[in-house]
């Protein structure tokens, strides 16, 4: 099993346990989740003490509306799970519809599919054949970009399969796919790239990068 050293920072995770993430950074950190032990267990340790705290406080009545619809929730059948598929994990497969990547070229072998995009952000996967590199460029927010296979370097360093590259508007990178098989990510942004080269910015509002 590949050892992940590149971990979701602790304050995204403690939005994540919060539900205080978007959709596009939610789906990172759950695929995350799945692959990384260290992380899981991070979460499970916080949801233990966070249970026991609530275990020690005073408890208060529900009103009879309250009480009707926790257990009108109790009722509903739960749907079934949504299983990982390859290389994909649970959250991708989900967010995929069930169905296989539909990819679409970028240019020099590099492909994506757009998951999801609107005012919260955007989650996309990426193919990289080995040895290409991305366009380097920088952010104006939050990228989070989680290997689902393959690898990639950059300033940064080298991340793996289960590696989350966590990227703020200071860092300027240029990601290359490593030896092997080609590199496939997930990413999640808040805010376009700034790209420092002028073939990729007007090719931008195309791809919607």
């Amino acid at each position: 099993m590949t050892q992940i050293t590149h971990h979701i920072p602790d304050d995204i995770l403690d939005a994540w346990r919060a539900g205080a993430l978007s959709h596009p950074y939610a789906v990172v950190v759950a695929a995350h989740l799945s692959l990384c032990d260290e992380c899981r267990a991070a979460v499970e340790t916080a949801d233990m003490i966070g249970g026991a705290l609530l275990d020690g406080l005073e408890g208060q009545a529900l009103d009879a509306g309250a009480r009707q619809r926790m257990m009108d929730a109790l009722d509903t059948p739960a749907p079934p799970p949504v299983r990982g598929s390859g290389v994909f994990p649970a959250p991708v497969v989900a967010a995929l519809g069930g169905q296989p990547p539909q990819w679409r070229m970028l240019g020099g072998g590099i492909r994506q599919q757009i998951l999801s995009a609107d005012r919260e952000g955007a989650l996309r996967l990426l193919y990289i054949p080995p040895g290409r590199a991305v366009p380097e460029h920088g952010h104006r927010g939050l990228e989070l970009t989680l290997v689902l296979q393959g690898s990639f370097s950059d300033s940064e360093g080298a991340f793996l399969r289960g590696d989350v590259e966590t990227a703020h508007d200071s860092i300027d990178h240029q990601p290359v796919a490593g030896p092997g098989a080609p590199c496939i990510c997930l990413a999640a942004t808040d805010a376009p790239l700034r790209f420092h080269a002028l073939l990729p910015r007007l090719l931008q509002p195309i791809f919607r990068i």
